[in-house]
């Protein structure tokens, strides 16, 4: 039976949902379809149970741009879809992260999500489509799964929010956030701003959630229509015996250890001995009081002695104390008041040889961030349903094993490091120059050397401090903060600047960048049901005092742009040419462009307006392109002087020498010094280059052709071309 049912959310902006016709063998199964933009998305979860041992959820999304959706072929040499590109790994973590914590708790059955985009009008973006999708067909299949979720896409433009708006319409819009939730509660956004105000980003918030509401009746229906039963589940219990043992036997060294502000590495190797120890108590205990006899009659008994299941109840006793001690005491695990921000230090240029560099740390989270900063050919070439330009600006974000004292294996980037990069990115993209400002390709590169707590927001700092130490004109600084939540029943507590065990053991991770103006990127995970608007409001307002308390460190190491680009990075002159004149200059397949290139090490880009543009860190380099260039191009008049280079010698004639790039002129033997010459060669070599001066042109009667009659005396006491400036010349 083929469901569908639609939705109008104004604006334009039709969805449906159908269910029934595709994909019928997976457990559940959507086609999602707003304009000409259609996604499919199915479910399957594994009926296999799970071990006892067992303590993640084993959820896998995957989120797939198909680019015959768009009547296109895919890049490069094979011509089919290979790994996912950066845009679809972000698309599938939006989605990932908006589902997992509304599955079932102890639900651990293994179960694949996956999203293909099957049409694309290339105006309406398929990522939130997605969201709507996948869980559409979550809840249409036998999977336990009570809440639907809906993702939808908030911008403004001239004032006015839009839900999902086309890609032309995000042109001139000023908010760009992703936003999933249920009917009741907002569990997950993510976008990039341009300085809005925390009650304007609340109001973004609001207006999207009315949307998410109406979207997740429509799910409801659908489900209603298919009518589907949902396959029994039923949540390991654990004994009430075991968990008050384990209770007894460790609770009060772990409130303890809590109230004790200790270094990450030393609360770790002491919360590591209660654990060990209280395992061992536990395992000795009650394998006493279970004979072979009563584990025979009942099987249940053997979870007294599982030790995963021991340690799972230990960590419920360490997060309930270390959650008791936020809302009861206001005090956190290193001592600090809920607000307050972790000591900060700043060191920048200590790489020598980047084009800028920053040296972050917050307490025991460091980032060292690199610029480099290149040419238009350094730009990265974007191929996506939706998107074809160059990327100028990127930041890539490296978390390394290392950083949190663990061994691990060292392989293709990581989802979690690519959206901790994009986060960063859009950050301070936002208050990047502009191409015409600043014409370059500009690369960040974050290492997290230390990770307790929000590497993402070290980049941005370290990534701001950079740039400015580069010389890069940033509009603004750009700073970033962090922010937990601690909530029980009505009582709760938002913190600012979490640790890594805060994030773990809390109930939000809230990460929000912006200028002392405005937000400019914000993300937020949230593990709980039921976050209202206050709590949000006062994460905003905590967050926006955290953020120019850094501001103001950030500011004490360096309060503007230096003036200078670093010694190492490329300069960037500009000149303009006659369009006809581009030719000359490329040569025959390149030739003459790329000897400009090996002879002067510059770089050099041409647009198809004349403008060209020479990357070179040298000043002589870039001297010396430009001299060719506008020597290839210019006309020979008589009078003037050039450095030519000498082409071939007659003894008895002259000497030809190449004063202008594939034009050479004749210096007579009598114009090569003021004493007579005998024999040319005495006083000249090929290749070596000489200044001449350009005393004749005349056409040659016989052959049609122009000649150049050259003098090197002539130009004994003139001064040296090049000496005068250019007026066409620009230096970037």
């Amino acid at each position: 039976m083929i469901i569908t049912k639609e939705i109008d959310l104004g604006q334009g902006k039709t969805i449906s949902i159908e269910t029934g016709r595709m994909a019928k063998q997976a457990d559940g199964a959507t086609v999602v379809r707003m304009g000409d933009t259609m996604v499919i998305a199915t479910v399957v979860s594994s009926k296999k149970t799970p071990s006892p041992n067992q303590d993640f959820f084993p959820l896998q999304v995957e989120y797939r741009e198909k680019y015959y959706a768009a009547g296109k072929f895919p890049g490069g040499f094979f011509k089919r879809e290979a790994r996912p590109s950066e845009k679809e790994i972000l698309s599938a973590r939006l989605i990932d992260r908006a589902l997992r914590p509304l599955f079932p708790t102890g639900y651990y059955y293994e179960t694949q999500v996956i999203i293909n985009v099957i049409s694309s009008d290339q105006q309406n973006d398929a990522d939130v489509l997605g969201g709507l999708a996948a869980s559409a067909a979550i809840m249409v299949s036998d999977i336990p799964f009570e809440n639907a979720m809906s993702e939808v896409r908030v911008g403004r433009v001239n004032g006015q929010f839009i839900i999902n708006p086309t890609i032309d319409e995000l042109e001139g819009s000023d908010i760009d956030i992703s936003i999933g939730g249920t009917a009741g509660t907002i569990c997950m956004l993510e976008g990039e701003m341009k300085e809005i105000s925390e009650a304007e980003m609340l109001e973004a918030i609001r207006f999207g959630h009315e949307a998410i509401k109406k979207l997740c009746a429509l799910q409801d229906s659908v489900q209603a229509a298919v009518a589907k039963a949902k396959r029994p589940f039923a949540p390991l219990q654990v004994p009430s015996e075991l968990g008050a043992f384990i209770s007894d036997a460790c609770k009060a060294r772990l409130k303890e250890l809590a109230y004790t502000a200790l270094a990450k590495e030393e609360r770790a190797e002491r919360t590591k001995e209660i654990y060990g120890e209280t395992l061992k108590s536990a395992v000795e205990h009650f394998s006493a009081a279970f004979s072979s006899e009563d584990l025979a009659a009942d099987p249940s008994k053997a979870l007294f002695t599982n030790e995963h299941i021991i340690e799972e109840e230990i960590h419920s006793v360490e997060k309930d104390v270390m959650r008791r001690m936020i809302l009861d005491d206001a005090k956190r695990l290193d001592g600090r008041t809920l607000d307050q921000v972790r000591p900060i230090s700043i060191d920048l240029g200590v790489i020598p040889r980047a084009h800028g560099s920053a040296l972050f740390t917050r307490g025991e989270t460091q980032a060292l961030v690199a610029v480099t900063l290149g040419t238009k050919k350094d730009a990265q070439s974007v191929d996506t349903l939706t998107n074809s330009a160059d990327k100028r600006f990127m930041l890539h974000y490296n978390f390394p094993p290392f950083s949190v004292g663990e061994v691990g294996r060292l392989g293709t980037t990581g989802r979690r490091e690519i959206g901790h990069g994009n986060l960063a990115e859009r950050a301070i993209r936002m208050v990047a120059p502009t191409e015409q400002e600043f014409p370059y390709t500009i690369r960040i590169v974050s290492e997290i050397l230390e990770s307790n707590g929000s590497s993402s927001m070290a980049s941005v700092c370290g990534g701001t401090l950079a740039l400015m130490d580069g010389g890069v004109p940033l509009k603004k600084a750009v700073s970033g903060i962090a922010m937990g939540l601690i909530k029980e029943g009505s009582e709760y507590a938002v913190l600012s600047d979490i640790l890594g065990n805060e994030d773990h053991l809390g109930d939000m991770d809230f990460k929000v960048s912006g200028t002392r103006d405005g937000i400019t990127a914000c993300q937020m995970d949230i593990k709980i049901d039921g976050l209202d608007y206050h709590i949000l409001e006062t994460a905003l307002e905590q967050a926006r005092r955290g953020r120019f308390h850094i501001l103001d460190k950030m500011e004490e190491a360096i309060p503007a742009s230096r003036e200078d680009l670093a010694h190492y990075a490329p300069r960037l002159t500009a000149i303009q040419v006659p369009v006809e004149s581009i030719g000359l200059i490329i040569g025959k397949g390149g030739e003459t462009i790329r000897s400009i290139t090996e002879e002067t090490g510059a770089e050099i880009n041409i647009e198809d307006d004349g403008t060209v543009t020479i990357a070179c860190s040298s000043n002589e380099g870039t001297k010396g392109a430009v001299e060719i260039i506008k020597a290839l191009i210019a006309k020979p008049e008589v009078g003037t002087v050039y450095i030519g280079k000498v082409r071939d010698i007659r003894d008895e004639l002259g000497a030809f020498v190449e004063f202008i790039p594939k034009t050479d002129g004749l210096v007579h033997i009598s114009e090569i010094a003021n004493e007579r010459v005998a024999k040319v060669s005495d006083h000249l070599k090929v290749g070596e280059r000489v200044k001449v001066k350009l005393v004749d042109i005349r056409k040659d009667p016989r052959t049609g052709k122009t000649r150049f009659a050259l003098s090197i005396k002539a130009a004994l006491d003139a001064p040296d071309p090049g000496t005068e400036a250019a007026a066409a010349e620009t230096n970037s």
